[in-house]
């Protein structure tokens, strides 16, 4: 007697079974594309589009996800929105907390894709791709993306100091060069243009074949020194706006002080570790313990520096390091004890 073996029902490939509306936000200039995976709609995911910056369109259509749901099941459920860390920075996070939904902020690049092939790339599939992802952090799976933390308002302005002195730092190195490549076409070289006495220096100068400076020319490097001058105004006025936030980060914390009685610290690395809510460790030796931006890749040996964390302060702990000082130490980390250990000098 032929014997009919079990066939067990196949896995779905989304659980159905939810205790939640899971919505994710695909955010572009012209229009936000809402993709939702509701309770009791089966395994298909439904998009709707409202334009860019419309959060009164955004909310009403989560009201009538939150009717819909509730007219099959007879129960209210919770709203979870997920979204990538992108240009539009984090106030529409702000706006969805305040209305009291639970949101999400992740890195786009520590989404895993397919690597066989060429992957599509759409609205579309991303929104569905970020609902995916939601779930299983929400089922608590291990490594499956990279929830940001979003910083307070008044901690994200603070860090525009810092951020608006390294831009103008890189503008001032880009004028100069450009300055001493104009120079340079035509023979001269050792004209310094962050020199207080620059242009005394740009009307003596000659050509390599003792002419003087082409007319046109002068008066293009004059601009450039123009410009200039007004990124060095600039970047002493962001110097003044570190130099006053530090002193007063010193008189509610002893940190700053602390690292600015360090040799080869100054203010821009002092104002770091307060404003990444880190604890600094004095110790004897030079050491680099673990940090926030270093990570164990699989397979590899070693740290490396990426973009996670707080990169800026792992490489200044790298120069720290480098320099070697003895008899000083500077050791930050976020926990007392880390999983990896420490690395010594």
């Amino acid at each position: 007697m032929p014997v009919a073996a079990h066939q067990p029902k196949a896995p779905t490939a989304i659980r159905t079974d939810l205790g939640a509306i899971f919505v994710s936000l695909e955010l572009s200039r012209s229009k936000w594309l809402i993709t939702s995976l509701s309770p009791g709609g089966g395994e298909k995911m439904s998009k709707h589009s409202v334009a860019a910056g419309d959060v009164a369109g955004m909310l009403a259509r989560f009201a009538e996800l939150n009717r819909k749901a509730q007219a099959r099941t007879g129960r209210h459920f919770p709203i979870i929105v997920i979204q990538e860390a992108g240009l539009d920075g984090f106030w529409i996070h702000r706006v969805l907390q305040a209305e009291g939904i639970e949101s999400h902020v992740v890195d786009p690049a520590s989404i895993a894709t397919a690597r066989r092939r060429r992957r599509a790339k759409t609205d579309k599939i991303d929104g569905e791709a970020l609902v995916r992802a939601l779930l299983a952090y929400k089922r608590g799976e291990p490594r499956v993306c990279a929830m940001l933390r979003v910083p307070m308002p008044e901690e994200e302005d603070r860090r525009r100091i810092s951020r608006e002195r390294k831009a103008l730092t890189n503008e001032r190195v880009r004028h100069v060069n450009r300055i001493k490549g104009l120079l340079f076409s035509q023979g001269v070289s050792g004209y310094e243009p962050l020199r207080r006495d620059r242009r005394k220096q740009l009307a003596a100068l000659q050509t390599g074949d003792g002419r003087p400076l082409p007319a046109h020319l002068k008066a293009q490097i004059g601009r450039e020194l123009d410009r200039l001058e007004l990124l060095l105004e600039q970047i002493k006025a962001v110097e003044a706006e570190r130099d006053a936030m530090l002193a007063a980060a010193q008189a509610v914390s002893p940190a700053p002080a602390m690292l600015l009685n360090l040799k080869g610290i100054g203010p821009e690395f002092a104002i770091v570790p307060g404003r990444r809510g880190c604890r600094v460790i004095l110790t004897t030796d030079v050491r680099l313990p673990p940090m926030p931006a270093w990570r164990r890749r699989p397979g590899r040996v070693g740290r490396s520096i990426t973009s996670r964390g707080c990169r800026n302060l792992a490489i200044r702990l790298c120069e720290r390091r480098w320099s070697r000082w003895p008899g000083y130490g500077c050791a930050i980390n976020r926990s007392q004890r880390s999983p990896y250990g420490s690395r010594s000098g």
